[in-house]
């Protein structure tokens, strides 16, 4: 047997063995936001599951700072073993590294991509006294009063902010964005009247709408949402290029070995799709997804492309 042959053989082997021995210890679940944020629910309702599925407890730790891209760089340096995996949002994965320049880790570089937990919509919302009563009536709008109307976000480099943008590059208008930290203040101030429009998660805002404290004029979907049946989606109303999902995801550091992957695929699948996670999932507005890595990694590579391109041509800097 020559000498590269011996080495698959060997590496092979390793590799199963490490498989068949995975997990040996607790495994930690990072999260790159404080406690109470969809990446820490989702995260700690997988971790919740592991004891179960895998025969070791999954451990959750919140590690916050710099749009996540703390936890993120943890993980991506952390022994790729499978005992250490990340759970984050659309930020980490794919906008970080459209908007900023100088990050110390890349998704589709640094991850091995495990699944797609969950997506969830975002939802055009605008004050309650703003005339337009249609995504094309708002965009109508716009166009007649360019850099008039205002749109709030939760922050420079957010989904929602990006959603506003890139609907600012498809239609070909204008108007001021008012940034803020986290999505509650901007939800409030277009309750107020105080801002035109934003586009947020739909779990975030459906009871606002339902209480008529806000307006909703489309969701960001292929088609409408159960939550909201009467809201149309961006498709209907002529814009099926703003079709955009909030998401959560999790991955572990990129030489994680295959079979393990798999392994935690499996029981993430299994965890997300059992009665009582989805059931809360889609109590709050996500859509089970439990995708297989193959699947995510593509989705995940699309998504860093999409945001890339909308930064480059919005000139968005970072705050």
């Amino acid at each position: 047997m020559n000498r590269l042959l011996l080495s698959i053989v060997l590496c092979a082997a390793a590799a199963q063995a490490a498989a068949q021995s995975f997990p040996s210890k607790p495994i930690r679940v990072i999260i790159p936001f404080v406690a109470g944020g969809s990446s820490d629910i989702v995260g700690r309702a997988i971790a919740a599951k592991f004891q179960d599925l895998l025969g070791q407890p999954g451990v959750v730790e919140n590690r916050p700072g710099a749009n996540g891209a703390i936890a993120a760089e943890f993980v991506a340096k952390a022994d790729p073993d499978g005992h250490t995996i990340l759970v984050g949002s659309i930020g980490v994965f794919s906008i970080n590294a459209a908007l900023f320049k100088d990050l110390r880790y890349h998704p589709v570089r640094d991850f091995a991509p495990i699944t797609l937990a969950v997506t969830t919509p975002n939802v055009l919302i605008t004050k309650p006294t703003l005339a337009a009563g249609s995504l094309k009536e708002l965009v109508e709008a716009m166009k007649k009063n360019p850099g008039k109307l205002s749109y709030c976000s939760s922050g420079t480099g957010s989904s929602d902010h990006l959603t506003a943008e890139l609907l600012k590059q498809a239609s070909g208008t204008d108007a001021v964005h008012v940034p803020y930290k986290g999505g509650a203040a901007c939800q409030t101030d277009i309750m107020g009247n105080q801002v035109d429009f934003s586009f947020q998660n739909l779990g975030a805002v459906t009871n606002y709408i339902k209480g008529n404290r806000m307006k909703a004029l489309a969701v960001t979907a292929k088609a409408r949402h159960a939550q909201l049946p009467e809201v149309p989606a961006v498709g209907e109303a002529g814009m099926p290029d703003l079709v955009v999902t909030s998401w959560q995801a999790a991955a572990a550091p990129a030489k994680t070995p295959r079979e393990v992957v798999a392994r935690l695929n499996e029981a993430m699948v299994k965890a997300l799709r059992a009665p009582d996670v989805s059931a809360r999932m889609n109590q709050i507005g996500f859509d089970v997804v439990a995708s297989s890595p193959e699947e995510f990694a593509a989705f995940m590579k699309g998504e860093v492309e999409r945001w890339t391109r909308v930064v480059a041509k919005g000139n968005i800097k970072p705050e």
